[in-house]
């Protein structure tokens, strides 16, 4: 269960607390936690890849000036509570105060853990506390990312203009899912993120919100704000004593989760310059890559990965291992121009280790599995699938109609493939499958009951009659 810490400056619905056998706090009108392990930040350790925990924590501003902020209506209007994306970043750093100062409201700090790393965790009460914000609230999603987003794309074949295996775009939907959940919770009337005005973000946050709660109310400072850009942001951070990881030297805009890490900004905004060997983070240069080849076998069942050779994993544990063994042969990275949902072109670089290879494996599978037509018709679909997954359609019913499609239609995708992995590249060495549709007594060269070769001159006849008669036609015959 959740611990949660009141402070005069945070109003709730809660009643007084009593104690609990574990010596944790309840407060059963504020907090309704789902069978979950909670853990307050403050208290917890090291935390490891299976450890991590579902933490909930509250972070209580003892600024009075803010407090006073809060009771009155803001310089753009009043809300009550507002719940926002908070990550302890520049842009969500600065957001904290502009929302108690614009809309005189609390503000509910939301950070989900879908796998971007300690580091990006730790320290985050402070900030939030520092910033102004009356409660911090963080949720392990990794499971539920890898599982209910990150898996269906996968078994889709979900690829945005050839490239783009959907990192952040899967991970918007089950974060703002999280924030709608956070907003009922806390009795909160508003949420907020921090994406710019000319980005992908804001529409796949907000569709979200739409989707599964059209009363809230949305605030995008970005669109309302007079900061400009990232520079104004810091230095209107640094007068308000807000840390932040950046400096105005190296400005590159990151996002990571168990999927991908991905780069933007700085040098990278000229597509002709070539992205900094020191830039990358989950994956080792290729050049630098050992140079004996590792083998990986990756065990599917329906379309979906289970696990890594031989070894039965939950799904973010299997992603993990596949990041670690992938990154150290520097497989997955990716520099693309793509077109965003907004109109313009941008560029970035991506980190896709671990999925690399589970595409690799879960295509090479379906070779077996599928036959032609099945095949064409289910990479049509992909392509609009990732369409509505870059857009931020996740909750769209076309999409989820399209994925019980795919769930049917891999239902005997089911087997193994090995791969090997050797200086960026990954290479498919092996596949088998008890539902394989590869007859080896039918291909063979050799003579085989089941195929008569002399049935296919009247097969070619037939199928090319169509060109013979044009043919015909055009020639007056």
């Amino acid at each position: 269960m959740a611990q949660l810490k009141a402070s005069p400056a945070c109003s709730s619905p809660a009643t007084a607390p009593f104690p609990h056998t574990t010596g944790h706090l309840l407060y059963p009108q504020f907090w309704k936690p789902k069978p979950s392990s909670f853990k307050e930040l403050g208290l917890r350790k090291s935390v490891g890849t299976n450890k991590h925990q579902v933490i909930k924590a509250a972070a209580c501003s003892d600024t009075e000036v803010v407090s006073k902020t809060a009771k009155g209506s803001g310089l753009r209007g009043k809300l009550n509570k507002v719940v926002l994306a908070y990550s302890g970043g520049l842009d969500t750093s600065v957001i904290v105060p502009w929302l108690r100062e614009n809309y005189g409201c609390e503000v509910v700090c939301f950070t989900a853990d879908v796998g971007q790393g300690i580091k990006e965790l730790e320290g985050l009460e402070q900030k939030a506390k520092a910033s102004g914000a009356c409660q911090l609230v963080v949720k392990d999603l990794r499971e539920e990312f890898v599982k209910d987003y990150i898996f269906p794309c996968l078994r889709a074949g979900a690829v945005y203009e050839r490239k783009y295996l959907l990192g952040t775009s899967m991970a918007r939907p089950v974060i703002a899912k999280a924030m709608v959940d956070v907003a009922k919770e806390v009795g909160a009337d508003a949420v907020s993120h921090g994406c710019t005005g000319k980005g992908n973000d804001q529409v796949r946050f907000e569709l979200t919100f739409f989707a599964l709660n059209p009363k809230l109310n949305v605030v995008a400072p970005w669109r309302e704000w007079d900061i400009t850009g990232r520079e104004d942001a810091i230095e209107y951070a640094k007068k308000h004593n807000i840390p932040v990881p950046v400096t105005k030297k190296s400005i590159y805009s990151r996002d990571r989760n168990l999927w991908h890490l991905s780069h933007e900004g700085d040098i990278l905004e000229d597509p002709a310059n070539e992205p900094k060997k020191d830039m990358y983070m989950m994956s080792v240069d290729p050049e630098d890559a050992p140079d004996q080849a590792e083998y990986v076998e990756i065990g599917i069942e329906s379309g979906l990965p289970v696990s890594v050779n031989g070894k039965r994993l939950s799904p973010a544990s299997l992603l993990t291992e596949l990041n670690e063994i992938g990154g150290r042969h520097g497989i997955g990275r990716i520099d693309m121009v793509e077109n965003r949902l907004v109109g313009m072109k941008s560029r970035g670089v991506y980190e896709t280790p671990g999925g690399t290879i589970l595409f690799a494996a879960a295509r090479e599978l379906e070779s077996l599995t599928l036959d032609r037509e099945t095949i064409q018709v289910k990479d049509s679909l992909a392509l609009k699938y990732a369409e509505l997954v870059y857009a931020g359609r996740w909750f769209d019913p076309l999409r989820e109609s399209m994925d019980a499609f795919m769930q049917k239609i891999t239902e005997t995708t089911t087997g193994s493939v090995t791969l090997k992995l050797y200086k960026g590249s990954v290479s498919v060495t092996s596949r088998t499958s008890p539902f394989s549709l590869y007859r080896q007594d039918i291909s063979s060269f050799e003579s085989g009951q089941i195929y008569d070769q002399a049935d296919a001159a009247g097969f070619i006849r037939l199928y090319g009659l169509p060109m013979r008669v044009r043919a015909m036609l055009e020639q007056g015959i």
